[in-house]
């Protein structure tokens, strides 16, 4: 049974900022707990018509992560950032692309984005984003949206795989 810190009971009198950052880390951690035990065909296995795959995914929230959190903080454009100029091309896999690199950078990218959001209060506007100024609490409101939904979609698909290997098994 999974662990949901979420639930615990000093969550729930916490403040909207912790319980925030407890709720995006909760959703973070099964991200990218989803591609723990699969092979890497696995992984990269398109199972739908898009390029999402369980891989991809993670990498496309490596890519979440340092648009909401680098780019609408820092104001550095993605090029500078090293990241794709469209979220499409964040799902695209390259050779070097493995369950560890890819899960070692979302755990990078999510340890930035903590270090750059620590000093700032829910009302700060973070003005690099081209929606234009967006307070802090909307940006964790939509990261926790995102993430929600790629988690859902990790969740399909690592149960299409694993139903397939049983079924070939």
């Amino acid at each position: 049974m999974a662990f949901h810190p979420s639930t615990e009971p000093a969550v729930f009198h916490a403040s909207l900022r912790d319980q925030f950052e407890v709720f995006l880390d909760e959703h973070r951690s099964v991200l990218h707990d989803s591609l723990n035990g699969l092979t890497e065909e696995q992984a990269g296995r398109s199972l739908v018509a898009s390029k999402t795959t369980l891989l991809g995914l993670v990498k496309h929230a490596t890519f979440v992560e340092k648009v909401w959190f680098d780019e609408a903080i820092t104001c550095r454009s993605r090029a500078e950032i090293g990241i794709p100029g469209s979220p499409d091309e964040s799902f695209d896999l390259h050779d070097g692309d493995t369950i560890a690199s890819v899960q070692h950078a979302y755990q990078q990218a999510c340890a930035a984005s903590r270090r750059a959001t620590e000093s700032l209060t829910l009302d700060d506007l973070l003005r690099g984003n081209r929606r234009g100024p967006l307070p802090l609490r909307w940006v964790y409101l939509h990261m926790l949206r995102e993430l929600a939904q790629h988690c859902g979609h990790a969740d399909i698909l690592r149960e299409q795989v694993l139903d397939d290997r049983t079924r070939r098994g």
